[in-house]
């Protein structure tokens, strides 16, 4: 069975994904592709990979838990959502790492599934301002507990997805920027439930929705519709053409409240991240989804 892990991250549309992956269930279901609800699994693996720091799984963990999330029902591939499934914003950057439990959790996944073909599907986003909101979330706010001996400019995707690929090295990784994902949003669903580039998505557009004025939507679904044959390429030409004339600036526009940063600093951290992007690029067992 394929099993395919949507692991967020915090703050990167994970809810808004999972609820378009829900809209489609039904016709992912009659290609063999499940989609439970978060209901019948989020506690559960939460629990259950805890658990597993102390002691290793059952033989029957693996059938107990399909059991009870595809409710004795059968799938080719399972699309699981939980952007906790790293640990929660409280732990989420822990002096200075992002995601330090990522790789050890997923460690484990292997082992509670060890004959099943396992994914991750996982946004990143600019550290500039991702960080602001794990702060504010964060079990310990102390210099010593969030940033430890690193700053700022310390931060790196690129190590949080190397140490995933040490450790659970037989884990394939697509990742994609939360910042191109309005840009993306079908084919990252598409590309979750592997299906072809020309498969129609319900809320496809979903995301977009939230960012453009109503005017703009409608001109912009009315232009897609005449262009029927418009590829991938082309379509996200227009989304960009058409949200630099009907872009909800106080959707897309982020305010940066942290202590002690500068204007220079969080430049700095962009100019940073776009080159860890592309380091991330080049990863072996790492796919990157771009516009």
């Amino acid at each position: 069975m394929q099993l395919v892990l949507h692991t967020g991250v915090h703050f990167t549309e994970d809810e808004r994904l999972l609820k378009c992956l829900l809209r489609n269930q039904d016709d992912f279901a009659k290609a063999g592709i499940r989609v439970p609800g978060p209901s019948t699994y989020r506690n559960l693996f939460r629990d259950t990979l805890n658990a597993m720091h102390k002691t290793e799984p059952s033989d029957v963990a693996r059938d107990v838990l399909l059991d009870a999330i595809l409710d004795d029902g059968k799938a080719d591939r399972v699309i699981l959502s939980d952007a906790n499934f790293f640990r929660s914003p409280a732990t989420a950057l822990k002096e200075g790492v992002l995601y330090p439990a990522a790789a050890v959790r997923m460690r484990r996944m292997t082992r509670l599934f060890p004959d099943d073909e396992i994914s991750i599907f996982m946004a990143i986003r600019n550290p500039a301002s991702l960080v602001p909101m794990l702060y504010e979330k964060a079990a310990d706010k102390t210099s010593a507990a969030f940033w430890g001996e690193r700053g700022p400019t310390d931060l790196r995707w690129s190590e949080t997805i190397q140490q995933l690929r040490e450790m659970a090295p037989e884990i394939p990784i697509t990742i994609w920027c939360n910042e191109d994902t309005p840009l993306i949003w079908a084919q990252i669903i598409r590309e979750m439930a592997e299906l072809a580039p020309e498969t129609k998505i319900k809320g496809g557009f979903d995301l977009l929705q939230s960012i453009m004025s109503e005017e703009g939507m409608r001109r912009f679904r009315g232009y897609v519709d005449t262009h029927p044959e418009m590829s991938e390429a082309q379509k996200r030409r227009g989304i960009i053409a058409f949200l630099d004339k009907y872009a909800l600036e106080e959707e897309i526009e982020e305010e940066l409240d942290m202590p002690g940063w500068t204007e220079e600093l969080v430049e700095q951290m962009t100019a940073l991240y776009d080159a860890d992007v592309e380091i991330i690029r080049a990863m072996p067992g790492v796919t990157l989804i771009a516009p």
